[in-house]
């Protein structure tokens, strides 16, 4: 802080994040994930993942984790993430994050991973398939993390936990050796930090649910998307008004009818003041497929252009690998690996 003082220099905070290329961005991810993304990154130095190295704890087929790789690259530029302005990369097109998880695997108690509710989670889904790096998955969470020494991390409350084991590695390898890893600190969005099923509004709108019916993917047709919300589960009642507690389907679609129109959710609440449940849907519906056209459109062009897309993984990659280059080689000295280059 001294040092900030005398050359009027405050230090560029680090932000981190990232999604597996594992089925369709939903109007989930966007609100809850994306558009947090794209407003950080006028704010912080931040670093963007298409995580497949984090895809392949399920079954996936080859050429699908491929795609949908390119696909979720394409849309992260689509959608507003800036390469000028952020850094945008495949987590696997960087080594040090495999290499840093298993210094880190080192740090870990295996009860500590084992308590992680997400394993115990997918463990039940999957029984057939409880795979070493499903239980690992948290330890390479982690050196996503403290690889790029981020402050911040935009999660969800379902990341927590995985968030928190992130910090207790940090302190505990900075205590053993000395100052090394930023201890990392939630960013938690404020308004659509979570947009829920419009088939179940207790459940959470993601890419991995079962009722399609439920989940409005961005890149739906605006047919597809009028019909979803044509469906979406309100209750009994005839008056809207914003109660998560007692109409958490209406309440789910204000959310959303707020953050595509960009407006607070009391300002929806009343714009609808004494309408019925067909004008919210449908309205609601309008305003997500007005938002989202332009982008899609821009989605298919950048999709379209492979020899582009590579030019930006590989410029991506190189940023990415040079700060993640530094703090590996940092690790490696501290722990008494031997420096290759003498």
């Amino acid at each position: 802080m001294a040092e900030e003082q005398k050359t009027g220099i405050v230090e560029t905070k680090t932000v981190l994040s990232g999604i597996k290329p594992t089925g369709e961005l939903t109007l989930g991810n966007y609100i809850g994930a994306l558009k947090n993304w794209i407003g950080l990154q006028g704010q912080y130095r931040c670093f963007y993942a298409v995580a497949d190295l984090h895809a392949i704890t399920i079954d996936i087929v080859p050429s699908e984790l491929r795609n949908r790789s390119l696909d979720l690259y394409a849309m992260f530029i689509a959608l507003g993430l800036d390469p000028e302005k952020c850094v945008l990369f495949v987590q696997s097109h960087v080594p040090a994050h495999a290499e840093l998880t298993w210094v880190l695997n080192c740090f870990t108690q295996f009860g500590e991973a084992k308590r992680m509710t997400q394993f115990k989670d997918k463990s039940q889904k999957n029984p057939q398939n409880i795979n070493v790096g499903l239980f690992d998955y948290p330890v390479l969470q982690a050196s996503d993390i403290l690889l790029y020494q981020a402050h911040y991390v935009p999660i969800g409350k379902d990341q927590q936990q995985h968030l928190e084991l992130s910090r207790v590695i940090a302190e505990r390898f900075n205590n053993r050796y000395s100052p090394t890893f930023v201890v990392p600190e939630g960013i938690y969005p404020k308004f659509g930090a979570k947009v829920f099923s419009l088939s179940d509004p207790a459940a959470k709108m993601g890419k991995s649910e079962e009722d399609a019916g439920g989940c409005v993917f961005l890149t739906d047709d605006a047919d597809t998307v009028r019909r979803k919300f044509k469906r979406a589960v309100t209750d009994s009642d005839t008056f809207i008004k914003y109660d998560p507690a007692k109409k958490p389907g209406v309440s789910n679609l204000l959310t959303i009818y707020a953050s595509m129109a960009g407006v607070t959710v009391k300002a929806a609440e009343s714009e609808f003041a004494g309408k019925n449940y067909v004008d919210l849907k449908e309205k609601t519906a309008e305003a997500v497929i007005e938002t989202l056209r332009p982008k899609i459109e821009a989605f298919k062009k950048l999709r379209a252009d492979k020899n582009y897309l590579a030019a930006l993984m590989k410029s991506g990659a190189e940023k990415a690998a040079e700060t993640a280059r530094k703090t590996l080689a940092k690790v490696y000295k501290k722990i008494g690996f031997i420096d290759p280059r003498g």
